[in-house]
């Protein structure tokens, strides 16, 4: 089984048996500029990003953007629904849009999670 650091983007990483019922999630990792939380303007644009994707994954049905997190140079942003594949199509061009750079998407459903690099 491949390691965090082996996962390149579109590997399969298996789950846990009997995850198989649970919803799915888009977690959406991005660098920010400086350790910590990053300034201030870049803690904006995720917050403006995560409303908009919040706005559209609720227009489309395709479940919720429940928050985001800062810390340890990072910003995260949360998703859930009953499909990621779907979730993430209907959040990717918002994510794709933001700046920060190195970023990925860990896209988990049922049977495994897929990185996908941004």
């Amino acid at each position: 089984m491949p390691t965090p650091d082996e996962n390149l983007s579109g590997m399969e990483t298996p789950m846990t048996p009997g995850c198989a019922d649970e919803e799915h999630a888009v977690i959406a990792h991005f660098r920010l500029a400086h350790d910590g939380f990053g300034e201030a303007r870049q803690r904006e644009l995720v917050r403006e990003a995560r409303q908009a994707m919040a706005t559209a994954v609720e227009d489309a049905g395709a479940g919720e953007v429940d928050g985001n997190e800062f810390g340890g140079g990072e910003a995260v942003v949360y998703a859930y629904g009953p499909d990621a594949g779907a979730l993430f199509e209907v959040m990717e061009p918002t994510l794709r849009s933001l700046p920060f750079r190195p970023a990925h998407v860990l896209l988990r459903h049922g049977d495994g999670e897929t990185r996908v690099d941004l």
